[in-house]
């Protein structure tokens, strides 16, 4: 019994060793194949729609059992479809930059919690055709927030980081709001 932990306490390291040489030699072909990685900053504005004629989200599912909602996120389990400009400033007629293409869905039942599954597709400047990937619970009630980016496409290949919420706009009647939007992405370009 002594012999074999003797013996795996003198692997052990060996093996750390082996892992850690491993991972260097893993990030040494990332580089080689991804580039340097950057950093980039973000900031936009994001317009939620949900009421007049042109809603910007949408319903497309609720639970089994209710009554058709009244447009206004919240009942536990309604799912919603969003397809939301990005704009430059909280004027919704200010330049477009993009939208925030996914879904979120009511996840707590007496309280607005949001579940968040959302592309930001850049659509013109630098960042066009590009896009960052937030999956998160949303706690839209709370004024600030923050949200991990968890991937991304085009320039934003390999995307990591955060996004710092601040709600503007919030109307409990009819669901629409604005939310500036400061992103921090770490990715390779």
């Amino acid at each position: 019994m002594k012999r074999r932990s003797l013996s795996l306490h003198l692997l052990l390291p060996l093996i750390l060793v082996s892992l850690s040489w491993m991972m260097i030699s893993i990030e040494g072909h990332a580089q080689h194949y991804l580039g340097k990685e950057k950093v980039t900053h973000l900031h936009f504005f994001y317009h939620d729609t949900l009421s007049g004629d042109n809603p910007s989200a949408v319903l497309v599912a609720q639970p089994n059992g209710t009554k058709v909602g009244n447009g206004n996120p919240g009942r536990f389990g309604e799912v919603y479809a969003i397809n939301d400009p990005l704009t430059e400033t909280p004027d919704p007629n200010s330049k477009v930059v993009g939208y925030a293409q996914g879904l979120y869905v009511s996840a707590r039942p007496k309280e607005l919690l949001l579940v968040f599954v959302v592309d930001f597709g850049f659509t013109s400047g630098e960042f066009n055709g590009s896009s960052i990937s937030v999956v998160s619970r949303n706690p839209v009630l709370e004024t600030d927030r923050e949200l991990p980016v968890v991937g991304g496409r085009g320039k934003f290949r390999m995307a990591r980081g955060f996004a710092n919420l601040h709600t503007l706009f919030l109307s409990l009647t009819s669901g629409d709001a604005v939310v500036e939007h400061n992103i921090t992405v770490f990715h390779y370009e």
